[in-house]
Formats: C-alpha cells, structure tokens, sequence
C-alpha cells in the first residue's frame, strides 16, 4: 500500500509538472505562429492566454477538486483571461501578467505573516506538501510537525516571505519590459523570467531548508514532532 501511495504521489507531481510545462510553452508557441500569420497583437494574445486556459478547465471539469497549487494555477490562468478582455493599450495588455504575479506576491507575504498560531499554514507549504510530504528524504506527516514544531513553522513563513518577495521584483520587471521592449519581444522574455525567477527561488528556499535540518532527523526542526521518515 505505501509503494502504491508513493507511486499515486509521484505520478500527480509529473502531471503537475507537464501541466506547468505545457501551460508555459504551448501559449508561447501559438502566440508567435499567429504572429507569423498576420494576426494582430491583441488577438494574437488573447488566443493564446485562452489556450493557456484548456488544461486548467479540463482539469477542473474531471476532479472538481483541486489541491492548492493546481487551484492556484487555476485561478492564475482564469484571472489572466479575465485581464485580457479588459480594453487597454499593447502595453497594458503585454503587462497583464504583472496584476497576477503582484497579487501572488502579496499573497505569500500575507501568508507568511498573517498567522501566529499553529492553525494557520502559508503558501509555501500549501504549494510543497502535494509534491514533498514523505518523497525526497523529505519527512511524511506535515501536520503534526507543523502542530508540534515552532521552527518547522517558521522555516515556512520564512520561505513564504521569499517567494513573496520575489514574484513581487517579477511582477515589477514585467512592468517595465512591457513598456520599454518591443511588443513581440515581451512574451518570451517574460516567460523566460518567469522560468529563470522560478529557478532561483526554488534554489534559495532549497539552500535554505537544508540549512534548517530537514535532511538531518536529529535536527531541532524535528525535536518536538519526531516524524516518520519517508
């Protein structure tokens, strides 16, 4: 049974992943072929955030319930919809992303600093917990760590605040490549910021799990709860 839990796991995080995958690239690929094609800008954009938006819906249609990233991705690809039927100038409309990346920011910030109990649980860990709890030498049983553990606690908002600081400087250079490039130029730039921001942060919060102990069982993040090691 927990081979088969295991392997449940590992399958919904490569589904994830080629999700996050497919919705990066394939509104890529579609904007710059109707580019190629004559199509304006506008429509150009409008179609391929429309296309960024079928694997959301069809998600939501098959499980009607989703776990925190993919609701978060849902709603990330929805709201972009939404902006871009808004009326407004090439740049505001290449600048669109910058709305939902700035209110994921302030979101995580919030996340991070919003709670003072054990109740409350921050993005970070929301958006981990489906991909890490009890894989990678990770430790299985996240809730009674986070009831248990102070520093577990902490070691999320912490991570939190740094996502939520980052995605902020992203939202601000999309603000500022969508009015100072060329119009053509901004979507790949800002999805290869996307990618590159992405990479860093990953990267930081990593440096800084390990240097919290959540590879080492006899680290003080573990010395209330005392988890079970996947």
């Amino acid at each position: 049974m927990t081979g088969q839990r295991v392997s449940a796991r590992a399958g919904a995080a490569l589904v994830l992943l080629g999700r996050i995958a497919i919705g990066l690239l394939l509104p890529l690929v579609v904007y710059y072929a109707l580019r190629e094609l004559g199509v304006d800008i506008y429509l150009a954009l409008l179609v391929s955030t429309l296309v960024s938006a079928l694997p959301s819906a069809v998600e939501l249609l098959r499980r009607r319930h989703l776990n925190p990233l993919s609701a978060y991705l849902t709603a990330m690809v929805l709201g972009s919809v939404v902006v871009s039927l808004v009326a407004g100038s090439t740049q505001f409309l290449l600048a669109k992303e910058a709305v939902l990346t700035g209110v994921t920011g302030v979101w995580f910030l919030v996340s991070a600093i919003g709670h003072h109990d054990a109740a409350g649980r921050p993005l970070a860990y929301l958006f981990s917990r489906p991909l890490l709890e009890g894989r990678f030498r990770w430790p299985a049983h996240w809730d009674d760590l986070w009831a248990g553990s102070p520093r577990w606690r902490r070691m999320w908002r912490v991570s939190s605040a740094l996502f939520g600081i980052g995605t902020l400087l992203d939202a601000v250079l999309r603000v500022v490549f969508a009015y100072t490039l060329p119009p053509d130029v901004v979507p790949a730039t800002a999805t290869a910021m996307f990618a590159v921001t992405s990479v860093l942060l990953i990267l930081v919060t990593n440096v800084y799990y390990v240097s919290c102990g959540v590879f080492n069982h006899r680290s003080e993040l573990y010395r209330v709860a005392g988890p079970e090691w996947g």
